[in-house]
C-alpha cells in the first residue's frame, strides 16, 4: 500500500547556513502570545554550520522544553541543535482543545520543514524524538537522505492497550468518529504530576494523527529500505504507553531491508515511565538515560 502524497516527504533543503536561518525565523515567528514562554522552538547555535546538527522532536501534548536539558548536552559537544514546536502544542492553556485539530499532514509538513532547515545547519543531520516525536523521526529516517542517524526514543508506533493487529483499524476509526478528550491520569486529572509545559489530557484525534503517520512509514518500509544510514531504537521495559510489539515489528521491517538497527531497552529495575528524557518528570532517571543516548549519538 502506498501512502497518500500528503504523507510522503517533499524535500526542499536549505542550501546554506544563512538560508537556514531565514527559514528558521519563519518557524520561530509562529510562537505567538498563545505559546508558553518556555515552549518556543528551541535553537542552539555555534554561529555557523557545524559538523553535526541534531534535531529533536517532542512528544504528543508536550513541548520543545521536554528536550531542553538533552539539547544543551548536545550543544556542549559542539553541535547545533534544533527542537521545533509541533502544531497545536506548547500553548499556555493546558486544557486547550487544539490538539484535536492535529493531523498527520501537519506533522509531515513540520517534520520536512525542520529537516530542510537542519540541512543548512550542519554537515551531518541526526534526528531523534520521543513518543510522537519518535514516530516523526522514523518517518523522516525512512525518506530523508540527508539524515545520517536516527535515534527513536519510546516511539509510539502503537498504543500499549491496543493489540497490534487492531492498531490501524483503531487509528482510522478515531480519525473519523467525533473527537473525545481523555485524561492521561483519570484519577488526578488536571492535577497530574508532570512537567510544567504539558497537557494533562489528550484528544483521540490527535492520537490518530501520529498513528496515521506511523502506518504511512510502515507501508513504505515494506518495500524500501530507510534512507537514514543508522537507526537506534531505545525503549523502557516499564513503559505502559507504547506497544512494544509494534516497535519490534518496525525494527523487523527495517532489518529485513538490510539496514543496521540497534536497540536498547532500559530494565524494569529503573521503573522508568514513558517520558524518560525530561528531568521535570517525576519518574525519570536522566542520570542513567542521558549517557545511553549520548553514547548512541557518539
Amino acid at each position: 500500500m502506498q501512502p497518500p502524497t500528503s504523507l510522503l516527504s517533499h524535500p526542499n533543503p536549505a542550501g546554506s547556513y544563512a538560508e537556514a536561518l531565514q527559514r528558521l525565523a519563519v518557524l520561530q515567528a509562529r510562537d505567538d502570545q498563545q505559546v508558553h514562554p518556555h515552549a518556543h522552538t528551541l535553537f542552539l547555535t555555534h554561529g555557523a554550520a557545524t559538523e553535526r546538527v541534531v534535531v529533536w522532536f517532542h512528544g504528543y501534548t508536550d513541548s520543545p522544553n521536554q528536550f531542553a536539558a538533552l539539547a544543551q548536552l548536545c550543544f556542549e559537544r559542539g553541535w547545533n541543535v534544533l527542537v521545533p514546536r509541533m502544531p497545536h502544542h506548547g500553548l499556555s492553556d493546558p486544557l486547550t482543545p487544539d490538539t484535536a485539530l492535529l493531523t498527520a499532514e501537519m506533522l509531515a509538513h513540520s517534520a520536512d520543514e525542520a529537516i530542510d532547515i537542519a540541512a543548512g545547519l550542519g554537515q551531518q543531520v541526526v534526528v531523534g524524538g520521543l513518543s510522537m516525536g519518535g514516530v516523526i523521526g522514523g518517518w523522516l529516517a525512512q525518506q530523508r537522505r540527508e539524515i545520517e542517524m536516527a535515534i527513536l526514543l519510546a516511539p509510539a508506533f502503537g498504543a500499549y492497550l491496543i493489540p497490534r493487529p487492531l492498531t490501524r483499524l483503531v487509528g482510522e476509526a478515531a480519525a473519523r468518529l467525533p473527537n473525545t478528550f481523555e485524561w492521561w491520569d483519570p484519577i488526578h486529572k488536571a492535577g497530574i504530576q508532570q512537567p510544567e509545559i504539558s497537557y494533562p489530557r489528550y484528544a483521540r484525534r490527535g492520537i490518530a494523527a501520529f498513528l496515521r503517520l506511523s502506518y504511512a512509514m510502515q507501508d513504505l518500509a515494506r518495500h524500501n529500505p530507510p534512507a537514514a544510514r543508522r537507526i537506534w531504537v531505545i525503549t523502557a521495559e516499564t513503559d505502559m504507553a507504547i506497544s512494544q510489539p509494534m516497535v519490534e515489528r518496525v525494527v523487523k521491517l527495517w532489518r529485513a531491508q538490510g539496514v543496521k538497527v540497534q536497540t536498547h531497552r532500559f530494565p524494569a529495575s529503573l521503573g522508568l515511565d514513558h517520558n524518560f528524557v525530561d528531568p521535570g518528570h517525576p519518574k525519570q532517571h536522566v542520570d542513567v538515560v542521558f549517557p545511553v543516548i549520548l553514547a548512541a549519538l557518539e
